[in-house]
């Protein structure tokens, strides 16, 4: 297909926002322009393979960023078709009804939404159907309300995570399938030849070979391709600037670096969707003499306001073997909102993928001393792997900016500290009374003790929306007040992020914001 100049819509990026964002709008017939700094993520063995993965970082973008002492830092970022999503653990949860209202926390006030959790609902529906994801519901007591059950069975627990089910269960908590985005199929635990997604190891932060994974690009970026002829990606298209007419009120350019060429497009409607980050550094670097400060930012917000969580990532060992494969099929909520000691939110629980031997000699100088007796093979044999997160406050001082070189710099300090210390003791308090070594042993690198600077998988807030253009870049339906042709549609728009991974709502706000784009594009 020959490339044109002008299209009806660009959307930059093809992750959880960009892509399903284009799904919606690809039967309208507009002609539809998707740019993706990235290629497609090859399919190989080293996808599988923990070394290259985790400790080489193979597929890492090789981008280094400055914290706020100037220090650089490999971000846990990728650029590939599907953005992110190649490599999220595909747990898709609804926020909380009440996390759209103002919440307190011991370390501050969680701002309310501009919108409440009826506008999302029915895009979380349809967002759940479209990414396959599978779950129950009724099980965990902190879900909110919902128009319609999910359509995919929940993935099936191995007989250790059954046990651990179980066990919470007999002590008065509330385990519940973790719900998954996963092309699976199966039945009584026994997978179907049909399936692509064999249960395998290597699903949590691994890409996936089979195509097994409900990411983005095998959802939404494919089927376009094949089926859409209005609807034209351009890979190793990254995105330098925008550009605005003389009032500064429209987009009208959109300047790319491709294959070491310069190339210029333009179209009527132009959506960012790079990631809270990339997305914030776009609008920066995309100042003129009617927005000095960036575009949208009249507010003085964008890049302000980073979210990210406060993630802990926790090995246990078991006192029994842990044989294990698919370890990723539980969630435990029942601190989301407090406990009987402790009146405030503390987050969320659940199950990461198994570690392996490979991923703990990689890991080892951070912690291996502490069990010196048990080999890497025999420590990931009784391994149980846990990822705990606690809902970090907007900090207008976290924030992305550029250097002299248009480096993107993160300003990161830590909020909401105490909640998550709380739930980390909280869940080591039980761990004794379901069959672990008192000791927790933390994880380095991809998966640490307190996720570092470089964790960026959950990031959201950096052009946040809202009814007020003073205290906000983007309107209620994610469009910039300050512009009448530009729109946000990942996790940059949250005021605030709740306790649970961010993208799908990401993604059913972009179903949303699309909905919206179809009524104006008539």
């Amino acid at each position: 297909m020959a490339v044109e100049n002008s299209y009806d819509i660009i959307i930059i990026g093809t992750g959880a926002g960009g892509a399903t964002l284009a799904w919606r709008l690809a039967p309208s017939g507009k002609r539809i322009l998707l740019l993706e700094r990235g290629d497609f993520l090859p399919r190989e063995q080293d996808n599988w393979d923990s070394h290259a993965v985790f400790v080489e970082a193979k597929y890492q973008a090789k981008e280094p960023w400055l914290d706020k002492d100037g220090k650089e830092f490999f971000p846990g970022i990728h650029y590939f078709v599907g953005g992110n999503t190649k490599f999220y653990g595909a747990a898709l949860f609804r926020l909380r009804e009440e996390d759209f209202g103002e919440l307190r926390h011991a370390g501050g006030i969680s701002p309310a939404w501009p919108l409440g959790y009826d506008a999302f609902e029915p895009y979380y529906t349809e967002a759940e159907r479209l990414y396959h994801v599978h779950g129950r519901r009724g099980a965990d007591p902190t879900e909110p309300p919902s128009s319609a059950p999910f359509t995919y069975p929940p993935v099936s627990h191995e007989p250790r995570i059954a046990q651990l089910s179980s066990d919470l269960t007999r002590l008065g908590y509330h385990p519940y399938p973790l719900p998954l985005g996963i092309l699976l199929d199966e039945e009584g635990g026994q997978v179907s030849r049909h399936s692509a997604c064999i249960r395998c190891r290597a699903f949590d932060g691994f890409p996936c070979i089979t195509n097994g994974k409900a990411d983005a690009q095998i959802i939404c970026v494919e089927p376009m391709l094949a089926e859409r002829p209005n609807v034209t990606l351009l890979t190793g298209a990254y995105v330098e600037r925008l550009e605005t007419s003389n009032s500064g009120r429209e987009v009208t350019k959109v300047r790319v670096q491709r294959g070491g060429a310069a190339e210029t497009y333009s179209a009527s409607i132009v959506v960012v969707a790079c990631g809270a980050i990339n997305s914030a550094a776009l609008l920066l670097r995309s100042a003129n003499e009617k927005h000095r400060d960036g575009l949208a930012n009249r507010s003085g917000v964008v890049g302000r306001h980073y979210l990210r969580h406060q993630n802990t990532a926790l090995m246990a060992i078991s006192l029994e073997p842990n044989p294990t494969v698919f370890q990723k099929t539980l969630a435990l909520a029942d601190f989301y909102f407090g406990s009987d000691d402790w009146k405030n939110p503390l987050g969320m629980i659940q199950m990461l993928g198994k570690s392996d031997g490979a991923m703990l000699h990689g890991e080892a100088p951070g912690w291996a001393s502490w069990i010196p007796e048990m080999s890497f093979e025999e420590m990931a044999a009784h391994s149980v792997d846990f990822w705990l997160s606690s809902e970090d406050l907007p900090d207008p001082d976290n924030r992305v900016t550029l250097d002299r070189n248009g480096r993107i710099v993160l300003r990161l300090k830590e909020t909401n500290v105490e909640a998550h210390e709380r739930l980390i003791a909280k869940w080591k308090s039980l761990l004794g009374r379901l069959g672990f070594r008192e000791r927790l042993i933390p994880r380095q690198l991809y998966l640490s003790k307190r996720i570092p600077i470089a964790g960026t998988a959950h990031q959201a807030g950096t052009i946040r929306f809202g009814a007020d253009p003073t205290e906000s870049a983007l309107d209620v339906f994610c469009k910039a007040h300050d512009l009448d042709n530009l729109y946000v549609v990942d996790g940059s728009f949250f005021p605030s992020i709740g306790a649970v991974n961010p993208a799908l709502t990401i993604m059913a706000n972009a179903l949303r914001v699309g909905d919206h784009l179809l009524e104006r594009l008539k």
